[in-house]
């Protein structure tokens, strides 16, 4: 049904330094659906998810993106990000200066304030602060500690999957969230998401690697190859993917 329709991605080119690396991409999400973008390094993954979030460097040639029947392209990076999107870092960046605490009662109350609502309480959000910390079995001492700073890969990632509890969005974009974690980290990465997940929510999941979604189950899998998507199917894909290979495919 088309009011089920999340995410419609028709045509969309991309460049970044006059090199075109999206070539006519095309993707249907639904509500409730998540779905997985797999393909070789430099077939433009990274590049998709930054397009949808709206990193500047980026220069959409042609081609449209509905977001809950808006025009996604149209809106800035801040708008989109309160309109339900959000992104996970490939390489999450540190704030030095900046506890984790102001980060994330900075982002909410913006977020709130772009959807006119008024701020928290100091109280309502060190209580969902608190909650959302152990959902995803964060320690509590890290509230106090800056951005990043001193981190693990698996720490980095899972402060991700945190603010992303922090922020609720509608869509879920995971950009290699699994890169660089270790069994542990990637099963409580993936519990976070699970958990996160509704009917009413999306998710794209980027990866090359089938391990992330042994966790994080799709419905549907995606190839992206040289800047367009060569094939779709089910969540089988992915053990063809990793019998033979992309270039088989």
């Amino acid at each position: 049904m088309a009011n089920d329709i999340l995410l419609k991605i028709e045509g969309l080119r991309a460049s970044v330094e006059d090199k075109e690396i999206l070539k006519g991409v095309n993707l249907t999400i639904r509500k409730g659906e998540i779905h997985a973008v797999m393909g070789p390094n430099g077939a433009g993954k990274s590049t998709l998810s930054a397009v949808l979030a709206g990193k500047p460097q980026f220069t959409v040639t042609a081609g449209s993106v509905e977001f809950l029947g808006q025009d996604l392209l149209a809106m800035s990076p801040e708008e989109r990000a309160w309109a339900g999107v959000f992104l996970s870092f490939q390489y999450p960046v540190e704030i030095p200066g900046v506890t984790i605490t102001n980060f994330m009662k900075t982002a909410v109350n913006a977020h709130r304030a772009g959807k006119g609502l008024e701020p928290l309480k100091a109280g309502d959000f060190l209580k969902l602060l608190r909650e959302k910390m152990a959902f995803v079995q964060m320690k509590p001492e890290f509230a106090k500690r800056e951005v990043n700073v001193g981190f693990s890969g698996g720490e980095k990632k899972r402060n991700e999957i945190f603010q992303m509890a922090m922020l609720d969005p509608t869509l879920a974009i995971l950009d290699e969230t699994d890169s660089g974690l270790d069994v542990d980290a990637l099963r409580i990465v993936a519990n976070g998401v699970n958990a996160l997940h509704n009917p009413e929510k999306a998710a794209i999941v980027i990866t090359h690697y089938q391990r992330l979604l042994d966790y994080i189950v799709p419905d549907v899998v995606h190839v992206l190859k040289d800047g367009r998507i060569v094939k779709t199917a089910g969540k089988e894909l992915v053990s063809e993917i990793e019998e033979k290979g992309y270039d088989n495919l």
